[in-house]
């Protein structure tokens, strides 16, 4: 983990382009409202927030309020993560008790707990493939994508060599037990609401 600080700390002095640029970069955007930013392998991504999308995310984070304190359950905050240029803006974040922020004053991957994803029709395939596997290499515990277009929700969990070895995948109206995990309870999907 420490390679990829000091690759970003060289990034940073060699003139080789680094996520603060690329942030940078988006700042002076004209990005429109209730859009969000991403950066998934060196690739800008902007997606709209729906009210189906925003639905799901907020039933996420209160179900999340019953067991952490406010300040330890994040949405749209900015965590670098290993590989190539990935500044992701997590749907839904949880941050490990204690948790730091790094020399930037962002949230470090190594601190993260949980992701949940709600999938967008545009950036969906970021979710399935390069941003699950960014999460796998970072160790998160548990990653869950959430799909309102199928009605379905997949847990990933078991992070090993850069890959999830446990997965699950089910309807809305089952519950995602997560009493196993580090997260410790249970969503209730029921309330979800589909495209």
């Amino acid at each position: 983990m420490t390679v990829l600080a000091d690759r970003i700390e060289m990034a940073d002095s060699s003139g080789e382009l680094t996520l603060d640029t690329m942030f940078e970069w988006v700042e002076t955007m004209p990005v429109p409202e209730g859009y969000k930013v991403e950066i998934v392998g060196g690739n800008i991504f902007m997606a709209p927030q729906r009210a189906t999308h925003w639905d799901i995310i907020l039933d996420i984070v209160e179900q999340l309020r019953a067991k952490y304190p406010r300040k330890r359950v994040r949405s749209d905050v900015r965590v670098d993560y290993p590989g190539h240029l990935n500044g992701f803006a997590s749907d839904v974040t949880v941050m490990a008790e204690g948790a730091t922020e790094n020399a930037k004053g962002l949230c470090r991957y190594q601190d993260v707990e949980f992701v949940a994803e709600v999938i967008s029709r545009k950036t969906g395939a970021n979710d399935y493939g390069p941003k699950k596997d960014a999460y796998a290499a970072a160790g998160v515990p548990v990653y869950l994508i959430v799909d309102p277009y199928t009605g379905r929700w997949h847990l990933h969990t078991k992070p090993k060599d850069g890959e999830y070895r446990g997965e699950l995948s089910l309807d809305f109206g089952d519950e995602i037990d997560l009493t196993g995990t580090v997260v410790g309870l249970v969503l209730e999907t029921g309330e979800f609401p589909r495209d």
